[in-house]
């Protein structure tokens, strides 16, 4: 199959105080600080899962993401394909704050351990109990086209049955998710120009 025998079967927006999913607004919160939202997010999706607090602002933003997308679906073989520009610098920070805070020793392994930018896609996979394929890519900005030509590899080879791609990124403060699920059957053809339409939608 062609990139255009797949299509994108939902997508999700979080950004501004809103979390979208296929363009209408799910929730919105007037929080200006980020743990503020997420954490109310968190609460109006009813979302159970403990572990959840433990995470760095990155992961929770990827997470709650997947869960806006993932919730209802009973697939398994859902491979990962994230991507965003600022790595896991803002936890970096933390990170090398806590050493210098330490004189370098005994750094705190709870903020150690998201010093990579692809711990989030493990916390997905364990919430979700996927096995799958998984990819983060670090880009000056969002690029669909090489995400789409990794997502179609994995759904022609028969590696994954539906791909959960798209751009998560939070840095300082400032945060910006767009995720969709690539598969057989869906709302829109899977194209490079609809993915940056989506992407840019307010």
């Amino acid at each position: 199959m062609s990139s255009a025998d797949y299509k994108i079967k939902s997508y999700c927006h979080i950004r501004d105080g809103k979390v979208s999913k296929n363009g209408e607004v799910l929730f919105s919160d007037s929080s200006e600080e980020f743990s503020a939202f997420i954490k109310a997010t968190y609460k109006h999706f009813e979302t159970d899962y403990s572990k959840f607090f433990k995470m760095d602002n990155l992961s929770k933003l990827a997470f709650m993401g997947a869960e806006v997308l993932l919730r209802d679906t009973d697939e398994k073989n859902i491979a990962l394909i994230l991507s965003n520009r600022a790595s896991s610098l803002d936890t970096d920070r933390k990170h090398q704050a806590a050493i210098s805070k330490q004189s370098g020793a005994f750094a705190s392994p709870a903020v150690f351990v998201y010093t990579l930018p692809n711990i989030c896609m493990g916390e997905i996979s364990i919430r979700h109990e996927l096995y799958s394929e998984n990819s983060f890519f670090i880009f000056a900005e969002f690029k669909p086209h090489l995400l789409s030509d990794y997502a179609n590899d994995l759904l022609e080879t028969e590696k994954a049955n539906e791909v959960l791609c798209g751009w998560v990124d939070y840095d300082k403060g400032k945060y910006d998710a767009f995720l969709y699920v690539i598969a057989k059957k869906g709302l829109l053809p899977l194209d490079t120009g609809e993915l940056t339409k989506l992407y840019r939608t307010k």
